[in-house]
């Protein structure tokens, strides 16, 4: 179903005719999809549908202009432009409707995201990349709006790089940078806060983006008057217009109805943007959506008569075909016929995809039904299993829940009894779930051989002449050491260039390295993440740089929605290794001394969350990490830049290991857990409690996502038989994380004499200054105390109350 890519100089009458015949038949075909669709989901067939009805022809033009290595990053509606690449055929779009859990029948996301999510395959299975220069590429989309345009920043800025980093690898990512990144957003999420920071740094950095706004004058139920200064999103950008002394971009406005004007403004945004590395806005004007917004509702409700009048005369489809005509392209019978077919063809996609959908279930369906009459013939309670076999056969055409919730249920009525059925039953749901539950839950993290944890520590080597230094310089030489052997490692952020990073963990790099790849950034965290996200889809290596922590809330929703969910949505199919660099903790003040671990390590599932105590960790996280295939964030120690350590040996070749944490010093009353700057605290408080004959473990917890994989903390439970959580996160954050984690998840309650406990900072933000901190964070007499009270309890004859 694909266009053809180039439409040469001298092509003849008949080959044009041919290939605008097969536009049209692509622009029905998709528009069919869009009308059988919705009624799937009104009989029920489908959860909900979200279609591209109406933006056909736009989204044809931009096939046209779309070259192989070129990336797509867009909008759920982009349906017509991924069947004329080629990547989405019928039955792949009736199978992601009833969200089809075989890959290979839903290559979208084998059912993870509703319909109209959108992607190619970057990955092999094994991690491996394809060769993206070869093919036509789409990033993954995702649901919330405007989501799409911070990692489209990232896409068209590694063809900047490609083109004019030195030493730089681009074999099978680029070819001299002359890819180009399309963005595609309705026109009411223009007015998203991270459509106008992508504008603004696009058009700073001058890289080759063409952002197409499908505007048809609504958001959901919402008019234009109620989204957009003047109504007119072209209008309000007519600043950014580069002029003759001044960089910018190409704005271009065109009605999206206009067959032959789209195709020559889509034609000429793509040869601007790859030519010259001027990113371009594409407004698409005039445009309908017949259907309305979703399933969820009609559009009569909102739109006036004589709107609706107006996009019936206005259907793009409908023009398309009235200009065919008026040109002799062809006759109203021809079009006539072809209409037809299409039709049958789109009703039988339509049927086999539901056939394909429901026939791994009926098979499950048949042999449960086959299970269940054993075990009724074989129990006490024949008749209540009979009813819920009978419940299943009802069922013309079920879902795998409803087969596996009937089985399950089925079990409660043999508690007592022991056969060789009900024992067949058990096995057969255990071995359901073995191979369903991944189709549900696989991928979280790399499943390859690069996955971190698989990654062995290469502790810090010292000699005799191993110097004490600033931690920052630890940091610094380590990054030289990275930035040397891998070519393709980039990172940028707020001071990150110039003045090598606020701390001056990037001192002087950027002279050696070139400012493409030690680079600064506006104030923008979204689109810093962004830009890591969109180099990482394109084989770079991006340390993406958030100043403080506190400032991570800032780019949140890009790391939750699109970072953290990459490789589960697509199934292995597209990874972004970005490692996002920030500072944290025990500095005073509201804003710069965040400890949200809490929100983090929920909101951050897909990612590794790091927190090392030193520089010398952080380094070894930063060595591990660029050799696995995952994203993660490496929190800092904000007042550990310039306490001192010794300078290690092997920078460059050290790994900190993921998932492991440390036994700092070793003790037989106690287990203290906890991890960043305040681990340094429990350090002091253990040397203070050996004073009052306490003589506590001190874990450092390192990890955070994952969080100790060896359960060594368990081990150290098992000999204590005590456990006290300490970190400055609030009341029921991190702390009580970890705590699920070790009672629960490793079973350390099973080994302990005293209650678990936690302690945590108080739960509003730090007060300023060094009071600020002592009042708002545990400090060393907090945590003495504490440990202290947990020994009282346990033998107050030994430990007299302390106050």
């Amino acid at each position: 179903m694909q266009t053809k890519p180039e439409t040469k100089q001298d092509i003849s009458f008949e080959d044009f005719k041919n290939e605008i015949l097969n536009d049209y038949r692509i622009a029905v075909t998709s528009r069919e999809c869009s009308l059988l669709g919705r009624r799937e989901v009104l009989t029920g067939k489908a959860k909900f549908g979200i279609f591209g009805d109406g933006k056909e022809l736009p989204q044809l033009a931009m096939a046209k202009a779309f070259k192989n290595g070129d990336f797509r990053s867009g909008y759920y509606r982009d349906q017509t432009f991924m069947m004329a690449i080629g990547e989405l055929s019928i039955k792949h779009f009736f199978a992601g409707l009833y969200a089809h859990t075989d890959i290979e029948k839903e290559p979208m996301s084998a059912g993870r995201q509703m319909g109209g999510h959108f992607l190619t395959t970057s990955n092999n299975p094994d991690g491996s990349w394809v060769d993206l220069t070869a093919q036509k590429n789409s990033s993954s989309d995702i649901s919330p709006t405007g989501g799409q345009m911070a990692r489209l920043l990232g896409l068209a800025q590694a063809s900047k790089i490609y083109r004019h980093a030195k030493d730089v690898k681009a074999e099978g990512f680029s070819v001299n940078g002359n890819e180009v990144a399309w963005g595609t957003i309705g026109n009411a999420s223009t007015s998203e806060g991270i459509f106008f920071e992508t504008i603004n740094a696009a058009g700073v950095m001058q890289v080759p983006m063409v952002i197409s706004i499908w505007d048809d004058e609504y958001g959901i139920s919402v008019h234009a008057k109620h989204q957009t200064t003047k109504e007119n999103i072209s209008e309000i950008l007519k600043g950014f217009q580069r002029t003759e002394t001044e960089a910018g971009y190409e704005i271009i406005v065109v009605k999206g109805w206009d067959y032959p004007s789209l195709i020559e403004a889509f034609n000429k945004a793509g040869k601007i943007a790859r030519e010259e590395h001027v990113p371009v806005i594409l407004h698409v004007t005039e445009l309908t959506q017949p259907q309305g917004h979703s399933t969820s509702g009609s559009h009569e409700r909102y739109k006036s008569e004589e709107r609706l009048k107006w996009e019936k005369e206005h259907d793009c489809n409908l023009k398309l075909r009235e200009w065919m005509i008026a040109n002799n392209f062809a006759t109203d019978e021809e079009l006539n016929q072809l209409e037809k077919k299409i039709k049958k063809e789109v009703r039988d996609g339509k049927k086999e995809a539901w056939s394909e959908f429901l026939a791994p279930i009926k098979t499950d369906k048949k042999m449960v039904v086959s299970l269940l009459a054993d075990l009724a013939n074989n129990s006490e309670n024949k008749s209540f299993i009979n009813r819920l076999k009978n419940d299943l056969i009802s069922i013309d055409e079920p879902v795998k829940r409803n087969v596996i919730s009937i089985a399950r249920k089925a079990l409660r009525y043999t508690i007592h009894e022991d056969s060789d059925a009900k024992k067949a039953l058990q096995q057969w749901i255990k071995s359901f779930y073995t191979r369903t539950q991944p189709e549900y839950s696989s991928h979280l993290y790399s499943e390859t051989k690069n996955n971190a944890t698989n990654i062995a520590e290469v502790a810090p080597q010292y000699n005799e002449n191993s110097e004490l230094v600033d931690g920052r310089i630890v940091l610094r030489d380590n990054f030289d050491k990275l930035f040397g052997k891998n070519p393709n490692a980039v990172i940028f952020g707020e001071d990150s260039g110039n003045i090598g990073d606020v701390n001056q963990g990037l001192e002087g790099l950027q002279k050696k390295y070139g400012d493409l790849r030690i680079a600064d950034a506006g104030i923008r965290e979204a689109t810093i993440v962004g830009q890591g996200i969109g180099l990482a889809l394109r084989g770079l290596r991006p340390i993406a740089e958030i100043q403080y922590l506190d400032y991570i809330m800032y780019a949140l929703y890009v790391l939750t929605d699109d970072l953290a969910t990459l490789l589960y949505r697509t199934v292995g199919k597209q990874k972004a290794p970005v490692i996002i660099r920030t500072r944290g903790h025990r500095l005073e003040g509201i804003w710069h001394a965040g400890s949200q671990m809490g929100g983090l390590i929920h909101l951050l599932r897909g990612m590794y969350v790091l927190a090392p105590r030193n520089m010398t960790k952080a380094a070894g996280f930063y060595n591990t990490l660029m050799e696995s295939d995952e994203p993660a964030l490496v929190i800092e120690s904000l007042n550990g830049y310039r306490l001192k350590e010794k300078l290690p040996a092997n920078l460059g070749e050290l790994k900190t290991p993921i998932g492991v944490v440390e036994i700092i010093k070793e003790g037989t009353d106690i287990t203290l857990v906890s991890y960043g700057s305040t681990l340094r605290i429990v350090e002091q408080v253990a040397k203070e409690l050996h004073e009052v004959s306490i003589d506590a473990e001190v874990i450092d917890a390192q990890t955070l996502l994952p969080f100790d994989i060896n359960h060594d903390t368990l081990k150290s439970i098992k000999k204590t038989n005590r456990l006290l959580v300490i970190d400055e996160d609030v009341p029921g954050g991190c702390s009580a994380y970890l705590l699920q984690e070790i009672v629960e998840n490793q079973g350390a309650y099973k080994f302990l004499d005293s209650a678990p406990q936690t302690l945590s900072a108080k739960a509003h933000r730090p007060a300023y200054a060094s009071d600020g901190d002592y009042f708002s964070k545990p400090n060393a007499e907090d945590i003495f105390e504490k440990v202290y009270a947990i020994m009282h309890e346990t033998n107050p004859g030994k430990y007299p109350k302390l106050r």
